[in-house]
């Protein structure tokens, strides 16, 4: 018997089923050879509209025949019945231990008398310290001397009942010391101590033991809970991951797709070139051919003269005789080729392709999104219609020939394996493993009540534009203390501003970490904006202090300093030393940013957006999202939404703090960086319509 035990433990998984964790109970087998619970997978296929099978998730077309497993039919009578025979040795997965049961169950031990050695005792007495057998007791029983004698049922541990010290019975129990004690002992060492009787020391620690029962109980039965989640998450894993691989086969087998395609039309361009060489070659040939027949019979006439004898025919036929045209031209074989542009076209993009899938794909995974949409991942709107002057493909939208230069990848195009245009993407800031929000903005075409009218000139688009805000805040046009400043200077002067998120405006502010603003402007400094930085995109008024987003390009003569990829903008003072402190206003708290950047920032490359490199820094509203940037590391801020943004930079501490502008100024996030040459304040803007105002210092 006990060499059957460990087989039985060890068998005792595999006899369990996978939806109920119990024991089979008429087990049946399915066509993918699982093993199941008849009633359970019938209960199973029941809360289900598809057959499949719980462990492997096969699919069935239709309910397959269900055969009961005779074999693991019989093994599992014998695993019960052994159980049962042996319940302190086995025990299901499903049942837990009863703890209140005895483990091993020892034969009571045989207490003799101490007087006469051989009988069973009857009685043991705590005074004398001895047992005693039904003849022996009886001076006890009989003789008024041993009546204050205490007895009881024969014990056989009567030296452990004896103090040690004092060679008395012991009586009590120590509470302070958790130890059994006699009554000398309660007088002498535990004077003082908390005591009790063991029969209530051993009441509470009964009670004790069945509280830790209880909770044992407890815990076994969560356990037992979260292994069933884990069994339904472990399915659940498979279906995720089963979906995950279709839709990435499905993706990769559209490139392939793709690519086959154009690897198609290329070699059709090859047999093309191929077709038009040969019929060059073959009407040559054909001509020359001629030629050689004129040639022949010319050679054919002078040979057949040459053999005349009489001298006049000869002379009179010699004279109508001529070289031919054909023969005065130096027969020559052309030089055909496959060499079209056409074809040459299509191998150097393949060649251009081979080269970006390898430095794309050799690349790891989490650094392939910002190789292949370097600019643009946010979402792009068009005002105007889509082929209008202002339209993707319009000469002032970002494909035309005015707009501004944009990768082609961060453009989604048409799409190849299904013929039509999809709606352009939401592409979200390159974060390490952020995901799409569901809330999150998507791309598409601006509806026609809010496109502004390109027929009637700027001021026309204007007009409308104002409205269009207006009607989106919910107010009647030209109603006082609605919409957008006209003059971006004027929201300097505490108009609150018109957010975007101004769901967020509750956010409380935290009084403890305030500064006072009249301390701040102590440190405050005049800045301007620098024209030879700012993107063609981004038009300069006021004075250099005023930023906006321009709908033509502005006339800006080409430089080395200024940004051509990114809508951005430096001012022209830096900052190496000492304590600066200056305010902006925006008149809208999205597709925004505020930041620092080196003087050594790139300006033409797809890396040179403010806080996507080891350059620079900022604080960027992405919708009504607010995140701190820098060298391409993202980090979600509490967006406060403010009315006006302070920024105190540190040279000399190496630090730079952004405000919420009040009645007191309320840090919301600080870069803590060493300085390694001037720094210059910085701004990024994409919005149409955006602007970005340096504010006057008053108090």
């Amino acid at each position: 018997m006990a060499e059957l035990m460990p087989s039985l433990l060890s068998l005792e998984e595999e006899l369990t089923c996978s939806i109920c964790l119990c024991t089979f109970e008429n087990p049946v087998t399915l066509p993918c050879g699982h093993n199941f619970c008849q009633g359970c997978l019938d209960e199973a296929w029941k809360e289900s509209f598809l057959l499949f099978c719980p462990q492997c998730r096969r699919h069935y077309s239709s309910k397959p025949e269900l055969k009961k497993n005779t074999v693991i039919s019989a093994v599992v009578e014998t695993f019960k019945k052994k159980s049962s025979s042996s319940p302190s040795s086995v025990h299901s997965i499903d049942e837990p231990v009863n703890m209140k049961e005895p483990v091993n169950i020892k034969e009571p031990e045989v207490i003799k008398c101490d007087t006469c050695m051989e009988v069973k005792a009857f009685k043991t007495c705590l005074t004398c310290m001895a047992s005693f057998c039904e003849e022996h007791i009886r001076p006890h029983q009989e003789n008024p001397i041993f009546r204050s004698h205490q007895l009881t049922d024969p014990l056989g541990d009567l030296q452990e009942r004896i103090c040690q010290v004092h060679c008395k019975i012991v009586e009590f129990f120590c509470q302070n010391h958790d130890c059994s004690i006699c009554s000398t002992c309660l007088q002498q060492l535990h004077r003082g101590c908390e005591y009790t009787s063991p029969q209530e020391r051993r009441a509470q620690k009964e009670s004790e033991m069945r509280q830790m029962l209880s909770v044992l109980d407890r815990k076994i039965d969560k356990n037992h809970v979260v292994m069933a989640q884990m069994k339904v998450q472990q399915f659940q894993l498979q279906d995720s991951a089963a979906a995950r691989k279709k839709m990435v086969s499905a993706e990769y087998q559209v490139i392939r797709d793709l690519i086959d395609r154009d690897e198609q039309d290329s070699l059709k361009a090859v047999d093309k070139d191929l077709e038009s060489g040969q019929a060059k070659l073959d009407s040559l040939c054909k001509k020359f051919g001629q030629n050689v027949k004129k040639m022949t019979q010319t050679k054919s006439e002078l040979n057949s003269l040459l053999t005349r004898a009489d001298t006049l025919a000869f002379l009179q036929a010699s004279s109508s005789v001529l070289l031919p045209s054909n023969a005065e031209f130096e027969p020559y074989c052309p030089r055909m080729n496959v060499d079209s542009k056409t074809v040459v076209a299509y191998h150097s993009s393949a060649v251009a392709v081979k080269e970006l899938l390898t430095q794309i794909l050799n690349a790891p995974v989490e650094n392939r999104i910002p190789l292949l949409r370097p600019e643009f991942e946010q979402p792009v709107h068009f005002y105007g219609p889509p082929h209008g002057p202002h339209g993707p493909h319009g000469p002032h939208g970002p494909h035309g020939p005015h707009g501004p230069h944009v990768p082609l990848m961060g453009f989604p195009g048409p799409d190849m394996a299904q013929g039509r245009n999809f709606p352009p993407r939401h592409l979200r800031s390159p974060s390490p493993g952020a995901s799409l929000r569901p809330g999150a903005m998507r791309m598409g075409p601006v509806p026609p009540n809010q496109r502004p009218d390109h027929t009637k000139g700027k001021k026309a688009r204007g007009e409308k534009s104002e409205r269009n805000r207006e009607k989106d805040h919910g107010k009647k046009p030209n109603q006082p203390g609605t919409g957008l400043p006209k003059n971006p200077s004027d929201s300097c002067k505490g108009a609150p501003a018109n957010n975007a998120g101004a769901t967020n405006a509750s956010i409380p502010r935290d009084i403890s970490t305030a500064e006072k603003r009249s301390e701040l402007l102590k440190l405050g400094t005049v800045l301007k904006m620098d024209p030879k930085t700012a993107h063609k995109r981004i038009a300069l008024t006021e004075d250099y202090t005023v930023a906006s987003v321009a709908e033509e390009p502005c006339p800006y003569p080409d430089g080395p300093e200024r940004f051509s990829v990114c809508t951005q903008v430096l001012c022209s003072k830096g900052f190496a030393q000492g304590r600066h402190y200056w305010e902006l206003k925006m008149n809208s708290n999205s597709f925004c940013s505020l930041g620092l950047a080196y003087g050594r920032l790139d300006r033409k490359g797809p890396t040179s957006r403010l806080g996507r490199n080891a350059e620079s820094w900022c604080v960027e509203w992405f919708n009504t999202k607010l995140s701190a940037w820098h060298n391409s590391a993202e980090t979600v801020l509490t967006n406060p939404n403010p009315g006006r943004v302070g920024v105190l930079l540190d040279c000399d501490g190496g630090s730079a703090t952004f405000y919420s502008v009040a009645d007191r100024a309320y840090p919301f996030h600080t870069f803590v960086f060493p300085f390694k040459g001037p720094i210059y304040p910085a701004f990024w803007m994409f919005s149409a319509g955006a602007s970005i105002s340096l504010c006057k210092l008053t108090a």
